[in-house]
């Protein structure tokens, strides 16, 4: 397995399923673009609930940053053509809303340094 880092866009909803033993994990299928200009398919499997509770959260289109154990795949197009795709288990998701409320948190950390007196600049 390649630990790695990918960004696109959710192509279709994510969708929550629950293995033969009742265990609960969720699919998604992130649409990337190859450093080709190509698009390419990573069909992501989560199992941690942060991870879950995100992609459920999100909807077709959605933009998001993934985190994971990434598995090399290929599939065939309507054409017959063979095409690449990636398997990811996600740890870790992060999206538009996580980096504004990071950002926001930041920024109130740096409010409050100022405001008691520590880490002034000068």
């Amino acid at each position: 397995m390649i630990d790695g880092l990918i960004a696109g866009k959710l192509y279709g909803k994510p969708e929550e399923r629950a293995g033969q033993r009742g265990t609960l994990f969720t699919v998604a299928k992130v649409r990337t673009t190859a450093g080709d200009g190509n698009s390419l398919f990573v069909n992501v499997i989560a199992f941690a609930d942060g991870a879950q509770a995100a992609l459920l959260a999100m909807d077709d289109g959605d933009s998001v940053a993934l985190s994971g154990s990434l598995a090399p795949k290929a599939w065939i197009d309507k054409n017959g053509d063979p095409r690449p795709a990636l398997d990811m288990v996600a740890h870790a998701v992060m999206t538009a809303y996580h980096v504004k409320r990071k950002r926001q948190v930041m920024q109130q950390q740096d409010t409050a340094r100022t405001h008691d007196g520590t880490d002034q600049e000068f």
